[in-house]
């Protein structure tokens, strides 16, 4: 099993500016340490935080943008990106740079071997002063740089080792770690993010078969309109991955995969206090629907801002 979903991310231009608007609308921590900016691997990248503690929220939300500039660090990764925007499609209001996920490095090492002996596409990243580490993408080579769904379905995985993100120990004990002193309206963790898929069965199959990655849960939600399959992590605060395949047309999730494609979908967010996060959310103008009974939630109750105030990026909060 993987540790964890590292980012909840959106790739837009202006991330300097989405990260102050998620700051403003929302309620989301930003802090200038937090933002990433290398001039050899030219992007802008904000790692923003619902809850302060690491250990407490270890999926951070991710607004970045890769500039168009030479990019000695990894010169083979702008058409790569070029591919994927092609892949996903250059109008879709939601779309990624990766889904990142982390293992340890001892595992890590054992996952390319993996990869290897199957015979799998996959590129690394080279080492560099301003990242020491090892990153890979999936279902892309060297040679060739464009993006195939063959390994991972289309999910746009990336793949890196846990240690360089210095989590803290906390993150990985038996139960996630609750806030201390919590208030009303104050958010908790990211609970999870949803991705759009066409045909549910072959992504997982491709990923067990690939990846050996098998899902915590697969359910029919019929008021949803959707079926979800939940890809489950080690660490237990990190977001779980929500795959979800349309089971109807007129549903939102089927409206949106027929108006926009596959790919991402909601970040959901879990708060101390549903209610109070809607009053702090009409504090802050912003306009958002109530829905009482959420099957995707238990039965309880969701608030779903709306995209339009979040420069099409579709969140979610949920009761903690």
């Amino acid at each position: 099993m993987f540790d964890l979903l590292m980012s909840a991310d959106m790739m837009l231009e202006d991330p300097d500016g989405m990260a102050e608007l998620l700051n403003q609308k929302l309620g989301i921590h930003k802090h200038e340490n937090w933002r990433q900016a290398f001039d050899n691997h030219p992007y802008i990248a904000h790692f923003l935080r619902v809850h302060k503690s690491l250990a407490v929220s270890p999926t951070r939300i991710e607004p970045q943008w890769h500039l168009d500039a030479p990019n000695p660090g990894d010169p083979m990764f702008h058409d790569f990106l070029e591919s994927l925007k092609d892949y996903q499609g250059r109008h879709r209001p939601m779309v990624t740079h990766a889904v990142v996920i982390t293992l340890p490095n001892e595992k890590f090492s054992a996952f390319i071997d993996k990869l290897m002996r199957r015979k799998l596409p996959f590129r690394m990243a080279q080492r560099t002063p301003e990242m020491p580490f090892d990153r890979l993408w999936l279902g892309t080579s060297p040679e060739n740089p464009t993006y195939s769904p063959e390994v991972d379905g289309g999910l746009c995985i990336e793949v890196m080792g846990t240690e360089p993100l210095q989590m803290p120990a906390e993150v990985f004990a038996e139960t996630a770690m609750q806030p201390r002193n919590a208030q009303p309206a104050d958010m908790v963790r990211v609970s999870a993010r949803g991705f759009l898929v066409r045909d549910l069965d072959d992504v997982l199959l491709r990923l067990s078969s690939n990846l050996d990655w098998e899902p915590d849960t697969v359910e029919q939600l019929n008021k949803e309109g959707y079926r979800r399959a939940r890809m489950p992590f080690r660490a237990p605060a990190s977001a779980s991955l929500d795959l979800l395949q349309p089971s109807r047309w007129d549903g939102d999730a089927g409206l949106y995969l027929n108006n926009w494609g596959p790919g991402l979908y909601y970040i959901r967010v879990s708060v101390n206090n549903l209610q109070a996060k809607a009053e702090d959310l009409r504090a802050r103008n912003v306009a958002f629907t109530w829905i009482e009974e959420s099957e995707a939630v238990g039965g309880k109750s969701l608030i779903r801002v709306d995209p339009s105030e979040l420069r099409g990026q579709l969140f979610e909060f949920e009761e903690a």
